[in-house]
């Protein structure tokens, strides 16, 4: 049987659970096709082989450039599928892929997204083999590609990814993950650094797993080999054999048949300038690292603004309740501190009474609370003293009164109290707001848009605070929390609903909570153009501020830095230092890397999306904008039908109820949870009905609520007010606004709701998605009952299977 090679790439949703602040790197390659049974157990073992796996990391001027190179060969008389899949951080931009088959190199190129669509459409429909990468997620981003390996021969996958590695408490960290899902005879990671400054120090912790924080572990030593070539140079090695890489995935808790599986690390730091910092001028470009190391902390406000309601309960509620042990241990005697919790309500802790007092609102009109709040005499910061701060340990434990999520009181009670502070003790604290929730908000104001803007006006002024936003679990949304932070001069984070998620609180407070400088401005002269951000809100202890941008013929290039210290104003004049290779790909990294953040929250993303685009095309940056294409000649080949694809049986899964997105011709994606799964489809697969689930691996994990399903012919009628809604505007007006009844598989999150039409709890769903209470919502005034709000779109509390 001849069959066309069918090979595709994608960029999606990352099939493993990695911490979103690490800068990590996971490469997996090789996963067998579904094999015959009447083949040996001695074939199934020598199925696609990865011989060789090496990751080469150059690290220069804190900037990083990874090579992936993995070796497989297919040992079989047979063609064999074979899958190269690499998951990036969150900042990384791909800038490299090539596949060399048949001693033939096939490389990649970067068009603009839509461009390049077109182009996998048409080698599609001309019948040659295609590829298309292009970025579906932000937080975490999977590489994949796969290809049919021709009999006894080999394939070989390079991929190159760059990134500037961020400073986080006082050291660089370079995270590799090494996921081959077999053992490598021949895996080695070689991490080259080489800086402008003499190293402070370099070493490798203990291997990691991955999915949790972990401390130094004398069996997960990788032994790595360190050479330091002169004082401003290393080499870092690290190859283990075979007996050493089953040892390693034993003490991970991993199969040992299945290789390696963890994250090696290598962290380093440079000496610094207690000044201004370094600036590195060549070619015409510069880059300018401030990070000074002799200043003292400021005193600060902080206010908790913490979720109580329901959905927090258990597990999560007591995570909290642990890193509020932890972090108010740590508040610095010079601070003041409030802690808001808010359910149906908003309510202030008493430090003098020490109970929790509730805002009573009887008909609010957020935004415009003020008034009112200054005349309720709530309770004032609180003095970290040892007694406060015990104090406000033993309440942090009650777990009483959880309700609702009333987002936008908390937030707004918050951000009164950091301005009555402000007015008090003028310009004495520097504020910031720490909010986390597990949830959407379900009572005051539904609307995410709505609470940014109200909360950003509230917030603005002379000394605005820094809104530091959490999002804990898979309920929140956590574009919503990004964005909110971003437009309030502080940035979000996410909360993994794991064993550690204390750990996980406990290590993002440390990363804030020493503020050194407050409205921090670096100005250049006037040779100085196409300059990256130039003004900083906060600098934080073990961290670093970089710009970067063009001097033109200036030879005399000298910065200098100005803002508030615990002294007062303060001007720092900066130190020229020659770089030791090129500045140009990393000033163009981090020029597109801002442009895409500011494009987020931008009223107008035209110009910049234009100006970003412009930039990643020239330096063939994979980004939001931008997308990866490699189109393969046709040829056939004996290929067996079975191996090319799974049963048409396990392809038939309806997108409304599935979350199946077809990926044009030729393949689908369907992703669930922290799993994403790839397969080729026929051209005639039934794509609007149920089917089994597959069993290999289950589709839906098993944190994630199962809804029932319904074969095409068993679907409950439509009520007909839904349907009459569907034809005319398919949107609903209800009091709390204007909603889009959507499609099934629109909102995957399904947060948890108190009341469903058969009086059970649930959780809210798109209307489509529960048809099993379609016979019981008679009208619309039934179905508002039980409304619930997802985004944009129409919900309603579903019964769980």
């Amino acid at each position: 049987m001849y069959t066309p090679i069918i090979f595709f790439l994608l960029l999606c949703k990352t099939v493993y659970s990695i911490p979103s602040d690490s800068s990590s790197l996971v490469v997996s390659t090789t996963e067998p096709a579904k094999e015959k049974s009447a083949e040996s157990s001695n074939d199934l073992q020598v199925s696609p082989q990865i011989y060789s796996m090496q990751i080469t990391a150059n690290v220069s001027n804190r900037f990083a450039r990874t090579l992936i190179t993995s070796r497989v060969r297919n040992l079989k008389k047979q063609a064999q599928e074979t899958t190269f899949s690499v998951i990036l951080p969150e900042n990384a931009f791909i800038s490299e892929f090539e596949m060399e088959i048949d001693e033939k190199v096939y490389k990649a190129y970067v068009k603009e997204k839509e461009e390049a669509k077109k182009i996998y459409e048409q080698a599609v429909m001309s019948g040659q083999s295609a590829a298309h990468v292009e970025l579906s997620a932000r937080d975490s981003k999977t590489f994949t590609v796969s290809v049919n390996i021709e009999p006894e021969s080999k394939t070989i996958f390079r991929l190159v990814y760059e990134e500037l590695l961020e400073r986080q408490v006082g050291q660089y960290e370079l995270v590799i993950n090494i996921h081959p899902g077999q053992i490598v005879k021949d895996l080695g990671v070689q991490v080259n650094i080489n800086e402008s400054r003499p190293l402070n120090f370099v070493k490798t912790p203990s291997l990691r797993t991955g999915n949790e924080i972990s401390k130094n572990d004398d069996k997960l030593d990788p032994s790595a080999k360190i050479y330091f070539t002169d004082k401003n140079s290393a080499v870092v090695k690290f190859n283990p054999d075979i007996n050493q890489q089953k040892q390693f995935a034993e003490n991970l808790g991993g199969n040992t048949e299945n290789g390696l599986a963890g994250q090696f690390v290598v962290q380093y730091d440079v000496e610094r300038d207690p000044q201004g910092g370094e600036v590195l001028v060549k070619d015409g470009y510069f880059v300018h690292f401030f990070a000074p190391s002799e200043l003292e902390p400021l005193p600060k406000h902080i206010v908790f603004v913490l979720d109580h309601s329901g959905s927090m309960g258990g597990r999560k509620l007591d995570q909290l309740i642990e890193a509020m042990q932890n972090i108010l241990s740590e508040l610095d005697a010079k601070d003041l501190f409030n802690i808001v919790r808010f359910s149906s309500d908003a309510s202030v802790w008493d430090p003098v009474e020490n109970k929790f007092k509730t805002v009573e609102l009887t008909t609010p009109k957020y935004g415009e609370l003020e008034p009112y709040l200054r005349e309720a005499n709530l309770p004032q910061a609180a003095e970290a003293t040892e007694e406060n701060i015990k104090k406000a340990k033993d309440i942090v434990t009650d777990k009483s009164l959880l309700g609702s999520t009333n987002i936008i009181a908390g937030l707004e009670v918050g951000v009164f109290l950091i301005k009555r502070t402000q007015e008090n003790k003028p310009k004495k604290y520097e504020p910031m707001i720490i909010f986390l929730t597990d949830g959407l908000p379900n009572v005051g104001i539904f609307s995410r848009d709505e609470i940014t803007n109200i909360v950003t006006k509230l917030n603005a002024g002379e000394k605005s605070a820094a809104i530091f936003s959490l999002s804990f679990g898979s309920g929140a949304d956590k574009n919503f929390l990004k964005k909110l932070s971003s437009k309030n001069l502080g940035f979000s984070r996410h909360i993994y609903e794991a064993a550690d998620a204390s750990l996980q609180l406990q290590d993002f407070y440390r990363s804030i909570s020493s503020p050194l400088m407050s409205n921090i401005t670096f100005k250049y002269v006037d040779g100085a153009s196409e300059v990256t951000k130039t003004h900083y809100p906060i600098l934080f202890k073990g961290s670093e501020l970089v710009v970067a941008g063009r001097t033109g013929s200036n030879v005399d290039f000298l910065p200098h830095v100005k803002g508030s210290s615990i002294t007062g104003s303060v001007i720092f004049n900066t130190t020229r230092t020659e770089p030791v290779t090129s500045l140009e790909r990393l000033w163009a990294y981090l020029t597109v890397s801002q442009m895409l953040k500011q494009r987020e929250t931008a009223e107008n993303k035209t110009e910049l999306t234009k100006k970003a685009l412009q930039l990643a095309l020239k330096y063939s940056f994979v980004t939001d904008v931008t997308s990866l294409v490699v189109v393969k000649p046709n040829q056939t080949d004996s290929v067996d039908a079975e191996m090319v694809a799974p049963t048409p049986d396990y392809l038939g899964l309806v997108n409304r109820y599935a979350g199946v997105r077809p990926l044009i011709a030729g393949g689908a994606q369907f992703t669930s949870g922290n799993h994403t799964f790839a397969a080729y489809v026929p051209p005639l697969a039934v794509a609007d009905r149920i089917v089994p689930r597959p069993t290999y691996p289950p589709f839906y994990p098993s944190t994630t609520t199962v809804l029932p399903t319904y074969a095409t012919t068993e679907q409950p009628s439509i009520p007909q007010w839904l349907q009459d809604l569907k034809n005319h505007n398919e949107s609903i007006t209800t009091p709390q606004g204007s909603f889009k009844l959507g499609r099934g598989g629109d909102v995957p999150i399904r947060p948890n709701c108190p009341k469903t039409p058969n009086n059970s709890t649930g959780v809210c769903t798109i209307i489509y998605d529960c048809p099993q209470v379609f016979s019981l919502l008679t009208d619309v005034s039934i179905y508002l009952q039980y409304f619930c709000p997802l985004n944009e779109y129409a919900g309603v509390c579903c019964p769980v299977q």
